[in-house]
């Protein structure tokens, strides 16, 4: 058991019978009337996002989850395989708790989140960036820089589609931000 007090960004907590995750919390202390923390909460089974606030001093339990470094190998229609970086195992996961599969890459280190009591598969973490190569992207034409945020698709290497800046070039190395999809720079060769 915790309280508010212990909150803090990404703890894991059971709250209407699901787990969540703690994305955001501010402690506020109105000047008239009892303390309390808003929170936003991400849903470790379906994803989704919602936002709470508990009363200062409300105890909540606190859900253990462990953080395993696999590597993702290949997909077929079971499944996406990934191996434990340790003990070398291989586990099958469904598609629908793997995030952003388009953006996954063959030897791609990621952290599999496990319900420690249950061993349970909640869900796949990628890393934050992912480097890529564009494979196709139509050319810059001079004279579209006129507006500073100009984008245009591109087709990177695992099948993704990534909106870029006009100089990305067909053959440039990028990096994505898995998070939100989002390019984040050229990476030099």
């Amino acid at each position: 058991m915790a309280t508010t007090a212990d909150f803090r960004n990404g703890l894991c907590i059971e709250f209407n019978n699901d787990l969540y995750t703690i994305v955001q919390f501010q402690h506020v202390k109105p000047g008239k009337g009892a303390a309390f923390v808003r929170t936003k909460l991400k849903s470790l089974t379906s994803g989704k996002v919602l936002e709470n606030t508990f009363n200062a001093g409300v105890k909540v339990n606190v859900a253990r989850v462990e953080h395993r470094p696999h590597q993702y190998l290949y997909n077929d229609e079971m499944g996406y395989y990934f191996m434990h970086q340790e003990t070398f195992e291989q586990i099958s996961i469904s598609g629908d708790l793997v995030p952003n599969t388009d953006l996954l890459k063959a030897g791609m280190e990621v952290d599999i989140v496990v319900h420690a009591d249950t061993e349970n598969v909640l869900t796949v973490e990628l890393p934050p960036f992912v480097v890529l190569e564009v494979i196709y992207t139509e050319p810059g034409v001079r004279g579209d820089t006129s507006s500073t945020n100009s984008l245009k698709q591109a087709t990177v290497e695992t099948g993704a589609t990534i909106m870029v800046p006009l100089f990305v070039n067909t053959g440039d190395i990028i990096k994505v931000d898995t998070r939100d999809r989002s390019y984040s720079e050229r990476v030099k060769k």
